[in-house]
């Protein structure tokens, strides 16, 4: 078998049908992808929306980046990449002099790129460096380093420096692991020997501490919830999210819809609320007789529940198993009210 490097990784782009019906309403059109990763989605959308649409691509990941500008040469100007994360959306469309956008995606999580090539470190079934960082510690824009990006903190450093409450709480939080309190206390005494080097040795550290009852009776491999934290909290990944999601839809024209692939229920529930939120015309409490706030619905929700994959790609691509699709589209702006009316 030949081992998975960064050239020959694959990535099956999830929800891909689902993504275009939702973005694609009318040929042309600017468009965001966050999350380009190997540029799956955005080479479709480029398709289905024809040959006056434009691209503005963003991807922290350097090897994504440089994989995504191969796939999408054939489209030449009309693609715009940055090596940026999806929080700086503002920073790339500010520099391509675009206020708006006809559609903005986000596919959450990680890639096959990323998951598959063991010196990545995000694989707990291939032994390799205990890294996790999207951005491979360094931002690259035109070949330069960006200066304004600071350096993200390695799963190595994480795991070797955060003191017990925070890995406990990081992996109770982010993994949603009952056993959090066993598996913090097993990494500060394993440390406690030597540092904790390489993904395996983290992996091996988490599957003795739990119970061997639990071990025997778990789906996965008992790291699995151990090492989504880790990799979260390392990227930032719900930070970013928040902060994506407070200034987008400023950017979003009227009409403009918003789509995003979550695999985690904390991210998911994250754009529920603020798609019920955007969607609300009165945000007041419960127990006011009358509407003080003034707030008006600036979208409309088109998922009234997720988006889930079909039973026939989750044959073709089990990795979609946790994919959750949620669709906004943005109001007109109502009409000022004349002064004196």
């Amino acid at each position: 078998m030949h081992a998975v490097t960064a050239e020959n990784a694959t990535h099956v782009s999830v929800l891909l049908r689902e993504v275009l019906e939702a973005l694609v309403t009318h040929p042309g059109g600017r468009y965001l992808d966050g999350t380009l990763g190997l540029a799956g989605h955005s080479s479709a959308l480029l398709e289905k929306a024809g040959e006056t649409a434009e691209l503005c691509g963003l991807d922290r990941d350097p090897q994504a980046l440089a994989r995504a500008e191969e796939r999408l040469a054939p489209y030449g100007k009309r693609c715009h990449l940055f090596a940026l994360e999806y929080a700086s959306f503002e920073e790339a469309l500010d520099t391509l002099g675009w206020n708006q956008v006809d559609g903005a995606l986000l596919d959450l999580g990680v890639s096959s790129l990323q998951l598959d090539v063991a010196e990545r470190g995000f694989s707990l079934h291939e032994d390799g460096p205990l890294d996790m960082r999207m951005d491979m510690g360094e931002a690259l824009m035109n070949g330069r380093r960006r200066e304004a990006l600071p350096h993200t903190e390695s799963a190595r450093t994480f795991v070797n420096r955060a003191d017990f409450p925070t890995l406990k709480r990081v992996i109770e939080d982010y993994g949603e692991d009952p056993q959090a309190g066993r598996i913090a206390r097993a990494i500060v005494d394993a440390r406690a020997t030597s540092p904790i080097e390489t993904t395996r040795q983290l992996a091996e550290i988490v599957w003795h501490a739990y119970p061997p009852k639990w071990r025997a009776t778990a789906r996965n491999h008992p790291a699995t919830r151990t090492f989504q934290a880790i990799r979260m909290v390392v990227n930032d990944e719900l930070g970013q999210l928040e902060h994506f999601l407070d200034r987008i839809l400023s950017r979003l024209a009227p009409g403009g819809r918003l789509a995003i692939i979550s695999f985690h229920s904390l991210e998911d529930r994250i754009v529920k609320q603020r798609f019920k939120l955007w969607s609300s015309d009165c945000i007041c409490p419960p127990h006011l007789p009358r509407c003080v706030c003034g707030h008006r619905a600036e979208v409309r929700v088109l998922t009234r529940k997720p988006i889930l994959p079909s039973q026939e790609e989750l044959t073709l691509n089990p990795r979609s198993g946790s994919a959750k699709l949620r669709v906004a589209e943005k109001l007109p702006e109502p009409p000022r009210q004349e002064a004196g009316v």
